[in-house]
């Protein structure tokens, strides 16, 4: 029914400034605001902006030096690049599509190409002072949430060229945030490995990589890697290759120095040139499945033209790139294996294999099959979602891993059924540290989880964009969290490093009285809440199932607390595992003794 006094007149029409804009519309510019706590907040899609422009100075030939200072909620950034023309400065940080990156000339392989990077950092930062130095002049300009507060100009003799940023993210923005070091740490990283012969200096620390790609994959990988690791850089193209003895898959995928947690065409290709390359060199027809399974690569791109399937960049669409790159890392792989015969003569023994368990497996999996048909046509336990990965709405999907009926039912009552599925856990599901893959087939369960997710074969069937494992907030819970993560990390590492499985946070408390409901993630906001509301009743929710429907549905909507797993190299994903999930150390029992009970 249509509401009354909606009258649409001339007085209904605004017209907002682009900075405005961007504050008023700002998930459309940086994605997620969050407070710090997870990698792709949006303080740090401020910081990386601002790099961003400098390390397109160095990509263009200048400034082989960026100086970053992040010191309570103040960043600074102070390249050594060409320096923004001194007539412009003030349009390149607040006039939306003004920029040098449309300008072939000027930059040829930026991600930037939309002219929103430093104006979105502008209009959402309380304060912002851009000065650009060129030639011994320079020109000076300071905002205040993207308000132009002065502007300045003259002569500095002696200064090298380059631009100087520093902002502090909008608290009005952001709420209360925290710059966390290592998510800092872990990007600067990424722009050393990318960008050989520059130096990053972040808070004193200096950041320097000689050799690319073979650096980043040896610092994620370390002694796990079965075989040198293969190396090669061309023009356009930089790749890293090794395989360990995990499971699965895992890629590292750059464009223009974006990191594509999604992969794209440009990681297909790469995958289709490995299987290629080994083929030829070897005089065999391999499966994909066996030279890939165990696979850790690392491939970037420089592309005039990138095109990105969203505002966050995090998957490639160009697929004219497919065919160049394809062979090219075909060519490149066949001319390191015959470089090195004792790194052929492994990773030949590691695809014959790989190929010998898969047909081990066929065997376990076919009876796995012929049980699941038994039992139902449908995955038992699944409460599925309309959409699905592929579909146009796709990437709005998740999956909640729960414990137990009572909490499906609480969560199916409430629950997006366009684009949140369900699957219920019985119990504490196996624990699956040092098992070998047939177990998922011989366990009802894991097989059950991995055909809900579509990932029996290859991690591009998953169907759903989010895996969120949401479980009591007990030591119960926190165990079957740690199955489930050893689960993962155990057969589907690929599905944790590219970001894909999160922990769903639920209220510990509730506090409450007749006019006014506090729900409290913690005894500290507990207390806080029982301070500010008078009388109040306090409940402490003991599971998952103890909340009702109508209560639950906010939990899951769009105030939804999740926190990503994130997992900082690849090497230390054994050495956790081994700690948590092997044997019951008198370290572990300690461990536990002083963090859980």
């Amino acid at each position: 029914m249509a509401k009354k006094n909606t009258n649409y007149d001339e007085s209904k029409i605004k017209t907002l400034s682009s900075l405005e804009h961007i504050r008023l519309r700002n998930g459309m510019y940086i994605g997620r605001l969050g407070d710090g706590s997870n990698l792709d907040d949006g303080i740090y899609i401020l910081l990386k902006e601002v790099i961003d422009n400098s390390i397109d100075e160095f990509i263009m030939g200048t400034g082989k030096r960026i100086q970053i200072q992040v010191k309570d909620k103040k960043v600074i950034v102070r390249d050594h690049g060409r320096g923004i023309p001194l007539g412009k400065v003030i349009d390149c940080v607040s006039i939306i599509n003004t920029g040098a990156k449309y300008n072939d000339d000027v930059f040829q392989f930026s991600v930037g190409l939309n002219g929103v990077g430093t104006k979105a950092v502008n209009a959402l930062s309380s304060h912002f002072r851009v000065v650009s130095f060129r030639d011994g002049e320079y020109f000076e300009a300071v905002f205040q949430r993207g308000v132009l507060q002065k502007k300045h100009k003259g002569k500095k003799p002696g200064e090298p060229n380059g631009t100087y940023v520093e902002f502090i993210p909008d608290e009005e923005i952001f709420g209360e945030y925290e710059f966390l070091h290592d998510f800092i740490d872990q990007r600067i990283w990424n722009y050393a490995y990318l960008n050989s012969g520059l130096t990053l200096v972040y808070n004193k620390q200096k950041y320097e990589s000689k050799n690319g790609l073979l650096d980043l994959l040896e610092a994620e990988v370390g002694t796990e890697s079965l075989y040198e690791i293969g190396y090669y850089r061309g023009d356009k193209l930089e790749f890293s290759l090794t395989h360990t003895s995990a499971y699965g898959e895992t890629y590292f995928s750059f464009v223009n120095g974006q990191y594509t947690s999604d992969g794209g065409t440009h990681q297909s290709a790469f995958r289709e040139g490995i299987l290629k390359g080994v083929n030829e060199f070897y005089k065999k027809n391999f499966s994909g499945v066996d030279v890939r399974d165990g696979v850790a690569g690392a491939i970037a791109v420089k592309l005039e033209n990138p095109i990105f399937e969203s505002q966050t960049k995090n998957k490639l669409g160009n697929t004219e790139v497919r065919g160049w790159i394809a062979n090219e890392v075909k060519s490149a792989i066949v001319d390191f294996l015959h470089k090195n015969q004792d790194t052929a003569k492994k990773l030949e023994e590691k695809i014959v294999n790989n190929e010998k368990l898969r047909k081990d497996l066929n065997a376990v999996k076919k009876e796995a099959r012929e049980a699941a048909k038994k039992i139902s046509l449908k995955i038992p336990k699944l409460k599925d979602c309309k959409f699905h990965l592929g579909d146009k709405k796709g990437e709005e999907t998740m999956i909640f891993l729960t414990e137990g009926q009572s909490a499906t039912g609480s969560m199916v009552g409430c629950r997006d059924v366009n684009r949140q599925a369900i699957f219920s856990l019985r119990g504490k599901p196996q624990n699956t540290y040092g098992k070998k893959r047939a177990e998922i087939y011989k366990n009802e369960e894991l097989y059950y989880m991995m055909m809900s997710l579509g990932i029996e074969n290859d991690m591009e069937n998953l169907r759903y964009a989010k895996v969120i494992i949401a479980t009591d907030a007990d030591n119960d819970g926190f165990h079957i969290r740690n199955l489930l993560l050893t689960y993962f990390l155990n057969y589907f590492e690929e599905l944790v490093i590219s970001g894909r499985v999160f922990i769903l946070e639920t209220p510990l408390f509730r506090v409450r009285n007749k006019k006014e409901t506090i729900y409290c993630y913690s005894e500290t906001e507990r207390d806080e809440a029982m301070e500010k509301l008078a009388g109040p009743e306090v409940t402490r929710f003991k599971g998952l199932g103890e909340i009702n429907p109508k209560e639950f549905g906010q939990f899951i909507g769009e105030d939804m607390r999740i926190v990503k797993v994130n997992v900082k190299s690849m090497k230390s994903v054994p050495e956790t595992m081994e700690f948590y999930m092997g044997k019951n150390t008198p370290k572990r029992r300690e461990f536990i003794m002083e963090n859980l009970i």
